[in-house]
Parts: structure tokens; sequence; C-alpha cells
């Protein structure tokens, strides 16, 4: 909004041509984010216990948990507001891409939300059928993969740069939409189950935006795509302030989700923000990158996956204590506050290589 409207202005007064410069922009979304889990946050809070809007412990978890229940959930919407509204007063608006994270945002926020209204509000353990939400990611992906492979967002690519080498993609051609429809489910289900413990997903989230942000100018920048041997695509600067709001709106809800959390997100902040670490990664043809740089979510999806596996093939019997990963090592006797941070270590690690293959591409 900020940059449709007073940028015009520039011509006749020098100062508005601050807001052609994306990171200018970007910085600003980032500080609007956060005041607005700042200012909101206790509101958001109050509005929850009030309305009894609680969450619900699951017995097979571990037992310390169940001193959490009844703490305000669906805080994921104070993430969303942080995100979208941002966004929307510092972003370019026209930008296809812009649109794009945005409306996928959006879309996966409301699965989320439907998600967390049936087990929280109709009292419905499962919340919304399986099947159903599947249906709703595979929707977005998609539409996305569909529109990228069109051409209908201003570049028609359907290829995945591969990390750590120089010049090489995978073209996918009629199994892009494929991918992007894997791409999208996968990381919105792996950031899902990531959301287990206080401060967890949020923090690994803001890593992980914070690095597709960097990406996302240095790939709409043609000197520094051109220096750094990355895909030129000239729509996904914009992106940086897509990816600048979510950085402030993590961090701006960790003030208030770290342990002890005072309100979790719930599926509607963590489907979302799953949702839109995808969308983004397909955006600047990171796809494979994404695997590095979110590679803590990676790890704890797989950690259900070989689980579930396990347990079925060996009569009952369990590979890890518990699924997903961190309540593993809570069981063997680490604390939560512990298990949070040694998995952000981690993932600084992960954004750390992964932002180095930038170079050595």
């Amino acid at each position: 909004m900020f940059y449709h409207l007073l940028y015009p202005l520039h011509e006749y007064f020098g100062v508005f041509n601050v807001f052609r410069y994306i990171t200018f922009r970007s910085a600003y979304a980032t500080v609007t984010a956060l005041l607005i889990c700042f200012i909101f946050g206790g509101w958001v809070i109050r509005r929850l216990e009030l309305l009894q809007i609680g969450e619900s412990i699951r017995s097979d978890g571990p037992q310390h948990h169940q001193a959490k229940a009844g703490t305000p959930t669906m805080g994921g919407a104070l993430v969303l507001a942080g995100i979208i509204v941002p966004t929307l007063l510092w972003g370019d608006l026209s930008n296809r891409y812009v649109q794009l994270a945005l409306t996928g945002t959006a879309w996966m926020g409301l699965i989320g939300f439907v998600d967390d209204y049936l087990k929280v509000v109709k009292k419905r353990p499962k919340g919304m059928i399986g099947r159903f939400k599947l249906a709703g990611q595979v929707g977005w992906g998609l539409v996305l993969g569909g529109t990228l492979s069109l051409g209908l967002a201003g570049d028609a690519l359907t290829v995945t740069s591969v990390p750590f080498l120089k010049d090489t993609v995978i073209n996918w051609s009629w199994f892009y939409i494929p991918l992007v429809i894997l791409v999208v489910t996968g990381t919105s289900n792996a950031v899902n189950l990531s959301d287990g413990l206080d401060g967890l997903a949020i923090g690994l989230s803001v890593l992980a935006f914070g690095g597709f942000g960097l990406i996302a100018y240095l790939s709409g920048h043609a000197v520094f795509a051109d220096y750094l041997n990355l895909l030129f695509i000239a729509p996904s600067g914009e992106l940086t302030v897509y990816c600048a709001s979510v950085v402030g709106a993590g961090i701006g809800f960790l003030w208030f989700n770290a342990h002890p959390a005072r309100i979790f997100m719930g599926d509607t902040g963590s489907l979302a923000l799953g949702g839109a670490l995808g969308t983004v990664a397909v955006l600047v043809k990171k796809e494979l990158l994404l695997a590095v740089i979110g590679g803590m979510f990676v790890v704890e999806a797989l950690s259900v996956m070989v689980q579930v596996t396990w347990y079925r093939r060996t009569g009952g019997r369990r590979l890890f204590r518990m699924a997903p990963l961190h309540h593993h090592f809570e069981l063997g006797g680490w604390s939560e506050t512990q298990v949070v941070v040694r998995f952000w270590i981690i993932g600084i690690l992960m954004l750390l290589l992964g932002m180095s293959s930038i170079k050595l591409q």
C-alpha cells in the first residue's frame, strides 16, 4: 500500500524515493510485524482465555505436558496478522509472487483454523478429517504449480536448482506440478509435526524464512544473481518483504510462545507457516535446498514416518521412545528448554550450510 501510495510522490519529494528499495521496506515490514504481535499479543491471549479456547494435551504424550492443558491455542491468527498486514502495507501488491505467497498463507491458515476450531470448539479430538485436510493442501500445490508452469506469474520455468553444484538444474517438465504438491504438502505437515514444544516450530521457522528472504533478494537482483550463479527471477526480490514480515511475526509471537508458553499457535499457525515456506521455496526454485535449510523439519517428519513403519513391521516395537523426535529426547532426560535450544542450534547450522551452497555453486 505504502509503495503504491507514496513512491509515486518521489517526483515531487525526494524523500519518498526510499520506498523503491526492497531493503528499506523489508526492514519496516519486520518492525511492523513485531509491533502487531507485541501490541495485540496480550489482548489475543485474554480473548482466547475468555472464550475458553485452550489446548487439549494428548494422553499418550509426555506426562509433564499435561500441565499445559488449557493454554490458549489458535494463536496462529496473531502470526497470520503479523505476516499479512505488514506485507500489504510495505509490499508491491502488483507482484505476482507476493500475491501467491499471501494466497498460500491465507489458504493454509484457513485449513488450520478449521482444524483447530473442530478440535477445540466442537470438541472433535481428530479435528478435520485427514483426507479433507490433505485435499486442501494438495489443492494449493496444484494451483501454485499450475500457475508457475503455465507462466501465469511471469515465469514459465519448471526447473529446480541443485545445491552445491554450479549451473546445475533439474527440469521436471510434466512432473513439476506433482513436485510442487509434494513440497507444499510435505513442508506444511513437517512444520505442524514440529510444533510440539514451546517455541520450537516458530523459532525454526524464523531461521528458515530469514534464509529464504536473503535468497529471494539475491535471486531478484540481476547483478547479485549473476555473480552468485543463481537463477535470476526478477519478481522474487519482492518476496524479501514477505519473508521479513514472517521473521518479524515469528519473533513477536515467540515473545509469548517461549517456555513457559502463554499461547500456542495451533494448526492455524503451523500449517500456514509450513505451506508458506514450501511456497517460497518453490517460487525461488530452491525446492531441494529447502531440505537443507529446513533440515530439522525434515528430520522431525522422517522420525514419525520411521517410527510408524518400524512399529508396524516389528509387531509393536518402537525405534524411538516417542515421535516426533523432540519427544524422544524429552523422555531421554533433556528438559524442554534444552531440546528447543539445541534444535535451534542445529537449525542455525543447517541454515549456514544451506546458505554456503550459494557461494559454492
